[in-house]
């Protein structure tokens, strides 16, 4: 079976970390046929959905001294060619944030691949309707007081109220933008701007002293947690994001944690999201990520599970019915 991947630029990608390559490794191993492609490569042509993709070959990592360690060259591409999105079991659209106007456009392609005869991981419609930030508001009652404004007193009222808080762009990935701002600081009104710039909203949360202790990635499949890492901050950072710094610690799902899963999957299996990234600090939802969530190699690492073969599975018993 074909099954293609719209990513970034393969040689970006990091072997030992990305997710999305532990499913590619994976689907390669089940024996399936892999295709790579990026969004600016889509089109729709007589009304079906195409791409220029390459079919690529894999050296899978090996996992050396507690580290993954991706032989060199460790994929392989052979020419591209333009291929029917219906021709391939399944489309995982895993192209990384921001949510910007090329990417909607890329999703609007993907409402002309053919559900009946192939499933599309997300569903382009849910990545739609479900900005990272945004889509986690309809959880309330799950996570710490939140705000979304782009009002100086508004944003100065709210921090003022819980005495810290943490700004985050409505558009942002990996940590990138994040501050931490208290009512005291000089700099306050400078930060709101430069966060806003003066016109975009912006998220602001109630800081949550747990965040020292870790922020929680649990990867959920349809709506069922099948693993967690704790990513916590090092150094002077207080961000626990992979990208800036945090270490990856071995993680339980909580009693508590299961609620929260519980309490959104119906919305992720309504709106077609399938692999989906919870970020939770000290039992409060913080985010949800729906675009290309992370966090398979470090689960596969500390618990020994295989999370991309589990992954590929599910996707062979969910294809379209002929």
């Amino acid at each position: 079976m074909n099954l293609i991947f719209i990513i970034d630029p393969i040689e970006r990608l990091d072997p030992g970390h990305d997710s999305s390559v532990a499913m590619m490794e994976a689907a390669q191993e089940k024996g399936h046929q892999v295709w790579i492609t990026q969004a600016e490569h889509l089109s729709v042509i007589d009304g079906k959905a195409w791409a220029l993709a390459c079919p690529v070959q894999l050296q899978p990592v090996e996992l050396v001294a507690g580290r993954w360690v991706a032989p060199q060259p460790w994929f392989s591409l052979e020419p591209s060619r333009l291929i029917c999105l219906e021709e391939t079991g399944a489309v995982f659209m895993r192209t990384d944030p921001p949510v910007n106007i090329p990417y909607l456009y890329a999703t609007y392609i993907l409402d002309a691949v053919d559900r009946t005869k192939t499933l599309v991981v997300n569903a382009p419609a849910g990545l739609r309707a479900a900005n990272e930030k945004m889509y986690a508001l309809q959880f309330k009652d799950v996570m710490p007081e939140t705000i979304v404004s782009q009002d100086k007193q508004v944003i100065r009222r709210f921090v003022e109220q819980h005495g810290a808080a943490v700004i985050k762009p409505l558009g942002g990935k990996a940590g990138e933008g994040i501050l931490l701002i208290t009512p005291e600081d000089r700099n306050f009104n400078s930060l709101i701007e430069i966060s806003t710039l003066g016109r975009i909203p912006v998220m602001v949360q109630a800081y949550l002293p747990a965040a020292k202790e870790g922020d929680k990635r649990i990867i959920l499949l349809d709506g069922e947690p099948v693993g967690a890492v704790n990513r916590v901050p090092t150094g002077q950072e207080f961000r626990g994001n992979m990208a800036v710094g945090g270490k990856a610690d071995k993680a339980q799902i909580s009693e508590r944690e299961r609620l929260i899963c519980e309490h959104v999957a119906p919305a992720l299996r309504r709106d077609g999201l399938y692999f989906v990234g919870l970020d939770v600090i000290g039992g409060y939802l913080t985010e949800i990520n729906v675009t290309s969530p992370t966090g398979i190699r470090e689960i596969d690492r500390l618990d020994g599970l295989r999370l991309g073969l589990r992954v590929i599975d599910w996707v062979e018993q969910n294809l379209p019915k002929p």
